[in-house]
């Protein structure tokens, strides 16, 4: 059982910039394939951003250039970089992981871009 946390929330102007944390339970955090999705109110839960294992990213459309998912396998922990915020990007953002049928949520953290 793999327990995440995320940080790092919370309420920030348009243009701003957050960083999201995802610290990761347990030794095999190196092997697991991360990702970042969103759910604003009323809407679907999507992905953001993805890492896997080795390092590879992919983006959702909606954040190319703006945002920027790491990983510190020896922090346990995967990161976020938002830039450049719009009030679209307001949502709970979740920590995912996963390996075969493993897979597991965070409890998620609010980001709200407003003025």
């Amino acid at each position: 059982q793999v327990q995440l946390v995320e940080s790092g929330g919370g309420l920030v102007q348009p243009g701003g910039s957050l960083r999201l944390s995802c610290a990761a339970s347990g030794s095999r955090f190196s092997i697991y394939a991360m990702a970042w999705y969103r759910q604003a109110p009323g809407k679907e839960r999507d992905m953001v951003a993805q890492i896997t294992s080795s390092g590879n990213t992919n983006y959702a459309d909606s954040v190319k250039g703006r945002f920027t998912i790491s990983r510190d396998n020896t922090k346990n922990t995967m990161y976020l970089q938002m830039n450049s915020l719009k009030p679209e990007d307001t949502a709970v953002y979740y920590c995912n992981s996963r390996f075969f049928t493993e897979n597991y949520w965070g409890q998620g953290t609010q980001v709200t871009v407003s003025s």
